[in-house]
């Protein structure tokens, strides 16, 4: 069965800020399956900051996106037609797709959604990439322990809102740095941070920092970047871990003004700093999304997600990651 579907194309790469006019949207159609291949209609896409460095033509852990071409990351949906074994229509399945309403997959690229309890759209937020990073970059890298205190920027963005719980399951004084009042009230009534800053409105963050962290900081799980960290840096302690997981400060600007100018502080407290890539785990992945699962339904864990409903809605949902419209998870409904 052939079918007509829209796709969002990127129709010329940013220089420096992201404009949705940098996106364009384009017809394509499936065709015939072949052997082991998969129809699927997609119904929830993940949208997330590593898609603004994909649209940069230079070199990076993977492949940057080609011009005139579907925009791809993290999707679920349903299966429509199958030639692969291992798949039968109507069930869920989740896999790294194209930016389009129905696309035919390699089945060896897809995978079933386990049979619990939860909405799909989990499979993209907490038990999907996300929830991984957190659980990855916090209890590997980080490795907090009870009493320690772990400072989190994006904090109520989607890996730094998990990656906070965790380290509060831990035992942790945990700080959460977030750019409006809303957000730094969810992480504190809703995640049970044990602390905020907002950088916006009292943008001293130094100062802030020796308010809420008057024992130092032991574990910093950085997703931003930028004069945030920077300030970070002047609270940390000995022997402290900076968990590089981000800069999305950095994303849209062609020169970087920020530096590794700070290095001294690391030298005088013995700091281990470490960027990962959640896909170097990808043996552990059932483990971490074991544990996930049990802190979930323990009610350890809560998973927010910002959803916006209709295709069309992709480009402003990746704008909005950028101006901090969403908490939690930013999905699209198809």
């Amino acid at each position: 069965m052939i079918h007509k579907s829209r796709a969002i194309i990127l129709k010329s790469r940013p220089s420096g800020q992201f404009s949705t006019e940098n996106l364009a949207f384009a017809d394509k159609s499936t065709g015939p399956l072949a052997p082991d291949e998969v129809l699927v209609q997609t119904k929830f896409f993940s949208v997330d900051p590593y898609m603004r460095n994909r649209m940069n033509d230079v070199k990076s852990y993977v492949e940057p996106y080609a011009l005139e071409q579907p925009i791809t990351g993290d999707a679920a949906g349903l299966v429509l037609e199958s030639r692969a074994p291992d798949f039968k229509p109507d069930e869920w399945v989740t896999g790294v797709m194209p930016w389009q309403e129905y696309t035919v997959m390699p089945g060896r690229y897809l995978h079933k959604i386990a049979d619990r309890d939860v909405s799909p759209t989990l499979y993209l937020g907490l038990l999907g990439l996300t929830g991984l990073t957190a659980y990855f970059g916090l209890l590997d890298i980080g490795k907090p322990v009870s009493g320690e205190t772990v400072v989190v920027s994006g904090a109520a963005g989607a890996v730094g809102s998990i990656a906070g719980q965790i380290a509060r399951i831990k035992g942790c004084h945990t700080i959460g740095i977030a750019g409006s009042d809303e957000k730094c009230s969810y992480l504190t009534e809703k995640l049970g941070f044990s602390g905020t800053i907002n950088y916006k409105s009292r943008p001293n963050i130094r100062k802030q920092l020796r308010g809420v962290c008057p024992a130092g900081v032991d574990v910093y799980f950085d997703n931003v970047g930028g004069e945030i960290s920077d300030s970070v840096m002047f609270y940390l302690n000995n022997f402290a871990r900076i968990v590089l997981c981000g800069q999305i400060s950095l994303y849209d600007t062609n020169r970087l003004f920020t530096g590794p100018r700070l290095l001294a502080q690391m030298i005088i407290h013995r700091v281990q700093m470490q960027g990962f890539i959640v896909y170097d785990y990808r043996e552990r992945y059932a483990e971490a999304r074991e544990q996930l699962y049990r802190w979930l339904k323990e009610g350890k864990l809560i998973s927010q997600e910002t959803i916006l409903e209709g295709f069309e809605k992709l480009p402003q949902a990746l704008t909005g990651l950028f101006t901090g419209e969403n908490i939690g998870k930013q999905i699209v409904k198809v």
